[in-house]
């Protein structure tokens, strides 16, 4: 055992490694941030070798500690294993997920019980927000952006495709005649505010730049304007994935085309890479891209419905 580093420090050290922060390896391991910096430096006295780069604000693992991480990850992976069996007790992984509101609500939610359902010890803590998430600052293990896919510093895995189609309920079709694009020129628009340009997009894509994309009502997300839809209030330019539960049923219809794809310009789940240490972050990411396939083909396969 004397060969053995302090396994204290060795446990804040991981955490701060795994997490690239002192601040959330506090939060993990219930100490405060000077606890674990004190820890950590211990740990360097002891090993005679420096495995963080210190800044304001963040640390970075220097080569040596990018290294040593990587290897007592495993045997600590294992240690908690071996535990766990013996005791017939699995301590709970925590991972924070922020998303979009409508994306939370008309998509990830309802599939979340699948994911708990096959991983049990598994806690999702998902947050909605339409701000840029900072990985070094929020307790955020990933996040859905909707964007061209760019963004420095983080890993990004492609979801559902951005397919813009107009929906309205078939009530609403039938009280407005609506038969052609052009027909939109005599009913009220529903927006998004946060995604004011939807309908410029897809109206000159449909050969209709002449019909004012800006007019009709503003709301605060597509949830809300999908609850101006469903009261009859009028024509929502919606991404078709999240509502093909909607148009399967019948609550909404695509009165007529074109689906107009936004191709690159679209949903990602974004994360720092040193999240993927995480068995349980490794299954959720798995999960979601599976999650995320299996819509896109269900989006592909449903054709537009009028009356």
């Amino acid at each position: 055992m004397d060969k053995l580093p302090p396994l204290n420090p060795l446990r804040a050290f991981e955490a701060a490694g795994r997490l690239q922060s002192i601040r959330r390896a506090a939060e993990e391991l219930s100490v405060t941030p000077g606890a674990i910096s004190r820890q950590v430096r211990s740990l360097e006295t002891h090993l005679g070798i420096r495995l963080f780069r210190r800044a304001p604000r963040e640390i970075v693992l220097t080569n040596e500690g990018e290294h040593y991480l990587a290897a007592i990850t495993q045997h600590l992976d294992g240690i908690r294993e071996a535990t766990e069996k013996l005791t017939g007790r699995r301590a709970r992984d925590v991972l924070r997920v922020r998303a979009y509101t409508t994306f939370a609500m008309k998509w990830l939610i309802p599939r979340l019980g699948s994911f708990h359902a096959a991983n049990q010890t598994t806690e999702v803590r998902l947050t909605t927000s339409n701000e840029t998430v900072d990985f070094g600052r929020e307790s955020v293990d990933g996040a859905i952006r909707l964007g061209d896919g760019n963004w420095p510093g983080v890993e990004t895995d492609r979801l559902l495709p951005n397919e813009l189609v107009p929906l309205c309920t078939p009530a609403f079709q039938r009280a407005h005649g609506l038969t052609s694009v052009n027909d939109l020129a005599k009913v009220v628009l529903l927006h998004s505010i946060v995604r004011m340009d939807d309908w410029r997009y897809w109206l000159r894509a449909a050969g209709a730049p002449h019909i004012d994309a800006y007019a009709g009502d503003k709301y605060a997300s597509s949830t809300l304007a999908y609850q101006a839809v469903l009261q009859g209030l009028g024509i929502m330019m919606a991404q078709k994935a999240f509502f093909l539960d909607d148009l399967r049923e019948g609550r909404l219809i695509q009165p007529f085309g074109p689906a107009l794809d936004r191709g690159s310009f679209t949903y990602y789940f974004i994360f720092p890479k040193d999240r993927l240490r995480n068995p349980a972050f490794r299954r959720f990411r798995a999960w979601l891209i599976e999650q995320a396939q299996a819509e896109a083909a269900a989006s592909a396969a449903q054709a537009p419905s009028s009356s």
